[in-house]
């Protein structure tokens, strides 16, 4: 969706619609897709 921000090393499943912004390192799937696990940051760095 237009104005929506998808953070650093977000993961968005295939499909799905983003309506909100997702945080860095959050996956999200669904429609609307809702958030169901938080990345460990430490391992990007």
């Amino acid at each position: 969706m237009p104005g929506v921000r998808v953070g650093r090393y977000a993961v968005v499943g295939a499909g799905s619609i983003v309506t909100k912004d997702v945080a860095d390192y959050q996956v999200v799937v669904g429609n609307p897709a809702r958030p169901i696990k938080e990345l460990d940051g430490k391992r990007f760095e």
